[in-house]
């Protein structure tokens, strides 16, 4: 194996410049959806009590909505109602943390990859098996990137639903007679947007690398050996 040398000429090129780019969309895929924290408030009118009173329910990544319950400081109950009882709903888990994961698995590849383009170029580049396999990852990632950022977006939809103004028609307390419910806020959702868009930036960068990738793989420039039997060279033979 070659020794470590630095050379940053792949990095002038497409096949690391991308890279590069590809590195810094992955950061923003998972750090404006895995460091998401919000709440949603909702204000209920008692009958006996002419005071409205607000109810605040917190939640985040992974977006295990039902695990995220009301809580009214100072005082649990309102209304004659113990509202740590009462959640959201839906668990989006799942679509979450797959985009997540992902991402960061990404965003590992990528150092991986800069450094083997500028450390070992030579051996990148005299290698068979190495541009083979960073073109199939490469067509895998962008598949992938399609298909979480798919489901992430699904499941973002269904996020803004489940804490926006129709939560009023699911919470048990607020079909009470003579309590009234009204829906105050919910926290912006402006950073889950964006990593929605960078979800699918990354499909298209990582889509559009795969032609750059491929030039580097057997499949596009033939080996040495291959070239020089297609030009009808054939290795001297020794004198008897």
């Amino acid at each position: 194996m070659s020794a470590f040398q630095i050379n940053l000429n792949p990095l002038k090129e497409p096949l690391g410049f991308i890279k590069i780019l590809e590195w810094f969309a992955s950061i923003f895929a998972f750090a404006t959806c895995g460091g998401f924290k919000g709440k949603t408030e909702i204000q209920v009118n008692c009958p006996k009590n002419p005071d409205n009173k607000t109810v605040t329910a917190t939640f985040g990544y992974p977006f295990r909505l039902n695990q995220a319950s009301f809580h009214t400081p100072p005082d649990v109950n309102v209304c004659d109602v113990n509202w740590e009882k009462h959640v959201l709903i839906g668990d989006y888990s799942s679509s979450a943390q797959f985009y997540v994961t992902f991402a960061v698995f990404v965003f590992l590849y990528c150092i991986a990859a800069l450094l083997l383009y500028i450390g070992y170029t030579n051996l990148y580049r005299d290698s068979r098996k190495l541009p083979m396999i960073d073109f199939i990852v490469t067509i895998v990632a962008a598949f992938l990137w399609l298909v979480s950022s798919s489901a992430w977006a699904k499941a973002l939809t269904d996020i803004k639903i489940a804490t926006g103004p129709r939560i009023i028609e699911e919470l048990d307390p607020c079909n009470k007679s003579g309590l009234s419910c009204n829906f105050v806020s919910v926290t912006s959702m402006g950073s889950l947007n964006v990593s929605v868009i960078f979800g699918f930036l990354n499909m298209i960068l990582w889509g559009g690398n795969a032609w750059f990738v491929y030039k580097e793989t057997s499949l596009h420039s033939p080996s040495s050996t291959s070239a020089s039997h297609s030009q009808g060279g054939v290795p001297p033979t020794s004198g008897m």
